[in-house]
């Protein structure tokens, strides 16, 4: 992987593992699911929007691409936002992070149905072995508390995020990622705004819920979502799920600084798994030629380097 992939890797493995906690906080205040879900689309759209219509062309985007953009905005955002922000009133952070990191297996299942399979490769197995390894040592201890329908709604999100990024590359790959992240949002946000509208605080919230609803806009909505929509073009989509095993370490490492959670030994052995897991399963195939001489490419699409070799995401 590129370094400017492995950048985006690092930066969305850490922006997306502190939302869970931000969630929390909100529905814990207690804050509606959608209010929650509205706040955190509005934010985030009115602040992508102006840099999507400077760039022009925004209009024809939308009438071009208008089928799979609203398919990517009901599976990443409309429906797991809400289902995973609804579930939070009743699991953890902590747990609700550790059961997202399902979704890279589940994307490598659903790469299948897409006819887009990325090629695994024995390294890239054992990757995806060893981080959920490491996420079963992380979750046996956190699951307790919650109920079937919170379980059944996490099981819904990691479903959307693991197929989400399958359209993004296959159908929206020559989107700009300004032009795709902010009409969606928008979408969303006028899709919650009356349920947000009907649920509105009577007072205004504290600080602290004023603080994680401006981090969930801006921080884990606005600029994560431009990461990892790059992410997406530079690594795979199914590489660039694997965050997901990084995210419910610092899921639990923002449960013990902020909500006095015990870090245990288990949790630095599972740490340790994740992190391992996460290099091999995001290592590419190399650069060269196989089958025959054909180059390897990714999406039927190659990356050329000024010296002439090609470069496999």
């Amino acid at each position: 992987m590129t370094a400017r992939g492995w950048f985006l890797f690092s930066l969305m493995g850490v922006v997306w593992g502190i939302p869970y906690l931000m969630i929390k906080v909100a529905v814990d205040a207690p804050l509606s699911p959608s209010m929650v879900v509205f706040t955190r689309c509005a934010l985030g759209a009115v602040l992508l929007l102006p840099f999507a219509l400077r760039q022009g062309g925004l209009a024809g985007t939308l009438r071009t691409h208008w089928r799979p953009m609203l398919a990517f905005a009901c599976i990443e955002i409309i429906g797991p936002w809400f289902t995973l922000t609804d579930a939070e009133r009743h699991l953890s952070s902590s747990t609700a992070g550790l059961l997202i990191a399902g979704v890279p297996i589940v994307g490598v299942v659903m790469a299948r149905f897409f006819g887009d399979a990325e090629r695994l490769g024995t390294r890239r197995v054992a990757g995806l072995a060893l981080g959920l390894s490491g996420v079963t040592v992380l979750t046996v201890p956190h699951l307790t508390g919650g109920d079937a329908r919170s379980l059944a709604e996490v099981l819904l999100t990691v479903l959307g995020y693991a197929t989400a990024p399958l359209i993004a590359a296959r159908y929206l790959k020559d989107v700009p990622t300004l032009q795709l992240t902010a009409p969606c949002l928008a979408l969303a946000a006028l899709v919650y705004a009356p349920a947000a509208a009907l649920t509105w605080p009577s007072s205004v919230p504290s600080p602290q819920v004023l603080a994680s609803l401006a981090g969930l806009g801006v921080i884990c909505t606005a600029v994560a979502f431009v990461a990892f929509l790059e992410l997406i073009k530079e690594v795979g989509p199914t590489r660039s799920t694997v965050i997901t095993y990084v995210n419910p370490a610092v899921a639990v490492a923002a449960g013990a600084l902020f909500l006095g959670e015990d870090l245990t030994v288990g949790i630095g052995v599972a740490f340790t798994l994740i992190l391992a897991g996460s290099v091999l399963a995001t290592a590419g195939p190399g650069v060269g030629r196989r089958d025959g001489g054909r180059p390897v490419t990714w999406s039927a699409r190659q990356t050329s380097r000024a010296d002439g070799r090609v470069e496999c995401p």
